[in-house]
């Protein structure tokens, strides 16, 4: 029975809370993780520099932000950092037995000195520097056993030792404060004071001090907080009290408006206004990247930043956004929103809930609305909620159904009777109807089926935007029953998440390719570039349109809400830009929407929650841009940080330059963006950006001044950083190289000169030179022509005396040829060889026809014809013999072998034998003519 009854209680404590959530509306939380800052998690203590850069205590060493970029700096002695403050133009630190200061360089990077190795010797054993203050010239480095007091005007230290543990220093208006066990005790011209040694004191641990009119007030860890007056000290009651005791408080910080911020170890943060009324209550579930807080500090913008035992968060206490966020997921996406009796009422993807507007309760579910709710529409103090499932009236916390046949999506009334409505359904536009103190569904328009999300009324006319088919245009009858004259635009095309609106009485239609008005005269659309100009540089998300209630003209873009307002004296509209951008926002596309819930606020809904935006708040500072870097290198070698106070000076292989710049703000919905120029190359201002480096490669050698300014919003800042630099020229261009060149110019035109002279003097002489020898090759060309002449008559005497040779030679052939015939006739005719006058005669002819002298007369007459033609062929041929050398003659003269063999006085076959002979000694190839051979010689 018990178990039965504790299931039933449990139940009953389900249904309550499924339908019942508790929400706050928050400001703006950025949340930076250690992947962000790459240093380590645990954040111990927050400062603010004068250029408003902030700066962490962190695990790894001293982390700086500047709004861009994260720098860490290691410990100088590779252990935590416990405590940062930033006093003047120095950041000083306090870590494991060392504690100094940071002094910014020429470069834009930090650099530290020590202070404590000047008291090395007076430091204890294994000593923490947890906590720095500054009061006058003097700043204190806190540890858990003293508290060193550093002169900054006369160098010297100043050592407060109470002999007991500190637990904590204090600042405040009334001096400096730090507690042990023994109490609380104040430094008074330096050495310590006991100022309260209350039993309370003493048993609890003093997390802050302070001021509170003329008294303090005692933030303890454990037993909330006490008021000191007068020397009396008493409870300090707030209403959660009784959380603070249990949420151990580990630090805390005074907000410049009089609230203050408590920092718990398990429970995040509380923010209590000055008189102890709690403001809010932040833990994880609503943003906080960790529920343990490490530190605490609100910088000069007053924003919070928090040090978490993982991660660093910022809060923008002032920022005129608060969001409401259902980390269940229970509420889900919200479509649209409506106030109504004192009620903020939200339609979501779950249902419709509602809450007293202004308060902090919870919203809760209306019975009946499960499912999608498309929107709230307020009519002659009548609410309607356009349904998934039909349309709903809403009181208060009741839905009643008027109409159930499909989903309803918006809802349009007749100008010139109120008593009717036109809603657009899934199906068509339908009629609803005020009849006897009551709305009723009064029939369809006939004729037209397509889905009608977004439609107007122009001159009895109905324009229908379909998301996927386009604008139609039909006219209704009075009776309101049935569409004629249907016509379907071909332009402007169709489009994802486009919409249509009526504004000023004017329709207009927006998609990606941009927005588009209608010309009520000629009924098609014309391009309008004025509101056309939201959607430009890729800014296309949707083209969902808002009028809210003080008539101005919303739009949604990747970086901005844009809102259109006409102005009080023409028909020119005045545009107005926020910078919250939909990754922030995280509507959903198609689906944006934004309430006027108020004169100046209003209600964005979101796929997890909605934003309140109060616009008259939406101010910002004058911010200042600056350059925080400047680096070089030669190409493909490290970069090397250059001096950003000074003007540069580069070496002309020295010439890739990285511009780094920043606008030290910390509001998660502002986008500063940046311009910049280089005169000498660059002489316009770039397109705005927001990346926050320059970076020009292989600049030529000049002089330069980079420049950049910033825009927050549409403000421009009113300053513009510069840089002046210089890019030398390469060694072989500079002055010196110059005057060098200059000299090498005129002594190579002075040799250059000499050399054309004496060139032209050559050639002078070279052409007379050239003449001379052209007579000359004339005059050897004469002569050579003479002998030509002689040679050719030498030529021709020694072709006679050849002819001469070979006439007598052949005569003496034929004489001896004849000698020989009459011989041999004489001895054939005779047949008495006793005769001896025949004899004689015969003898006579044997005596003088000889061969030899037949060929000693050839040979003496034909080496005068042919001077050394045997010698030459003897030399060429040893091994011939007289007789082969004599047939080398006969041949030189081509005589033939019949002609040859009277000479030698053999047959013609043996000639033949003779010539076969003649080669092989003379061993011609086999292709070599013999006398062709004899006559080359």
């Amino acid at each position: 029975m018990q178990i039965n009854n504790f299931y039933k209680k449990f139940s009953i404590l389900f249904i309550l809370f499924s339908y019942s959530f508790f929400g706050q509306e928050l400001p703006p939380i950025t949340k930076y993780t250690q992947s962000t800052y790459q240093a380590g998690i645990q954040n111990w203590m927050i400062s603010q520099d004068e250029n408003h850069f902030m700066f962490f205590a962190n695990n790894e060493g001293l982390l700086e932000f500047n709004g861009s970029n994260w720098t860490l700096y290691p410990s100088p002695n590779e252990t935590i950092i416990r405590s940062v403050k930033c006093i003047d133009d120095k950041i000083y630190t306090g870590s494991y037995m060392e504690f100094g200061y940071w002094v910014r360089q020429k470069n834009g990077q930090l650099k530290y000195f020590s202070l404590s190795k000047n008291i090395k010797s007076k430091l204890v054993d294994d000593e923490q520097f947890w906590g720095i203050l500054n009061y006058d010239n003097w700043v204190l480095f806190q540890s858990l056993q003293k508290i060193y007091a550093y002169n900054t005007k006369t160098k010297s230290f100043s050592i407060i030792d109470p002999k007991s543990a500190i637990s904590k220093a204090f600042k405040t208006t009334k001096g400096i404060f730090f507690q042990t066990t023994n109490g609380l005790f104040e430094i008074e011209k330096g050495k310590s004071k006991l100022f309260l040694n209350d039993s309370i004191v003493k048993a609890n641990k003093i997390i802050n001090l302070i001021d509170s009119n003329d008294g303090l007030l005692l933030i303890t860890q454990k037993q909330g907080i006490y008021s000191y007056l007068n020397g009396e000290l008493k409870k300090y009651i707030t209403k959660v009290d009784n959380e603070l005791k249990q949420s151990s408080i580990y630090n805390s910080e005074v907000l410049q408006d009089g609230s203050f911020t408590l920092g718990t170890i398990s429970n995040g943060i509380f923010i209590l206004n000055s008189v102890g009324e709690l403001r809010y209550k932040i833990t994880q579930n609503d943003g906080l990247s960790n529920n343990t807080v490490l530190s605490l500090f609100e910088d000069a913008d007053k924003n919070l930043w928090i040090g978490l035992d993982n991660g660093i968060n910022c809060i923008n206490l002032q920022s005129p956004i608060k969001s409401y966020t259902d980390n269940t997921g229970l509420i889900g996406t919200v479509y649209t929103s409506a106030v109504y009796n004192d009620k903020l009422y939200i339609g979501t993807n779950q249902g419709l809930f509602y809450k007293a507007i202004d308060s902090n309760s919870g919203f809760t579910f209306i019975q009946g609305t499960k499912g999608q709710v498309w929107s709230l529409f307020l009519h002659n103090e009548t609410l309607f909620c356009g349904h998934d499932s039909g349309t709903f009236i809403i009181k208060d916390n009741t839905a009643s159904m008027i109409y159930n046949e499909t989903g309803t999506w918006k809802f349009e009334p007749l100008l010139n009777n109120k008593n009717i409505i036109l809603q657009g359904n899934y199906l068509g536009i339908s009629i609803l109807e005020f009849v006897n103190d009551k709305w009723i569904f009064k029939n369809k328009i006939k004729g037209f089926d397509y889905s009608s999300r977004y439609f107007e009324i122009l001159n009895n006319e109905i324009y229908v935007s379909h998301e996927y088919k386009g604008i139609y245009r039909f006219q209704v009858n009075k009776e309101l029953t049935s569409a004629s004259n249907l016509y379907e635009y071909k332009k402007p095309l169709k489009g994802k998440n486009a919409s249509l609106i009526k504004y000023n009485s004017q329709i207009y239609y927006a998609s990606r390719q941009g927005v588009f008005k209608l010309n009520k005269k000629i009924k098609q659309f014309e391009k309008d570039t004025l509101l056309s100009a939201v959607f430009e540089k890729d800014e296309y998300v949707t083209g969902k349109m808002v009028v809210d209630k003080s008539n101005n003209l919303w739009f949604f873009t990747k970086n901005y809400i844009h809102y259109f307002s006409s102005s009080k004296m023409t028909q020119d509209l005045k545009k107005n830009s926020l910078p919250i951008p939909a990754s922030l926002t995280n509507s959903m596309p198609g689906y944006e929407n934004i309430n006027q819930i108020s004169d100046e606020t209003f209600l964005i809904g979101t796929t997890d929650g909605y934003y309140i935006l109060k616009n008259k708040e939406v101010k910002f500072n004058n911010y200042k841009v600056s350059i925080t870097g400047v680096s070089s290198n030669i190409l493909n070698k490290k970069a090397v940080s250059s001096s950003i106070i000074d003007e540069g000076i580069y070496n002309y292989n020295n010439n890739n330059l990285v511009f780094n710049f920043t606008v030290p703000e910390y509001d998660k919905y502002i986008n500063a963006e940046y311009q910049y120029k280089l005169e000498g190359i660059q002489n316009e201002w770039s397109e705005w950006s927001s990346k926050t480096n320059a970076v020009f490669k292989n600049l030529s050698s000049g002089d330069y001044v980079f420049s950049v300014r910033a825009k927050v919003t549409n403000s421009i800042t009113k300053n513009i950083a510069t840089y002046s630099f210089t890019i030398k020229k390469a060694w072989y261009l500079n002055n010196f190289a110059m005057i060098f060149y200059i000299l090498l110019f005129l002594l190579l035109a002075y040799y250059i000169n000499k050399f054309y002279n004496n060139f032209h003097e050559k050639k002078h002489e070279k052409i007379i030179a050239e003449n001379n020898l052209l007579l000359e090759l004339k005059e050897l060309e004469s002569s050579q022509e003479i002998m030509k002449i002689k040679n050719e008559q030498l030529s021709l005497a020694v072709d006679k005396k050849n002819k001469e040779l070979a006439v007598s030679t052949m005569n003496l052939i034929k004489k001896t040829e004849l000698l020989n015939i009459i011989k041999e006739d004489l001895k054939s005719s005779t047949e008495d060889t006793s005769n001896r006058s025949i004899k004689s005669i015969i003898s006579t002819i044997t005596r003088n026809v000889k061969e030899e002298d037949t060929w000693n007369v050839f040979k003496e007459a034909f080496d005068n014809a042919d001077k050394d033609f045997i010698k030459k062929v003897k030399e060429l041929h040893p091994s011939l013999t007289p007789n082969d050398l004599r047939l080398c003659a006969y041949l030189r003269l081509n005589l033939s072998s019949k002609e040859i063999a009277p000479l030698i006085n053999i047959s013609v076959r043996s000639v033949e034998i003779k010539r076969y002979r003649l080669r092989k000694k003379m061993d011609l190839p086999h292709e070599q003519g013999l006398v062709e051979y004899i006559l080359s010689i």
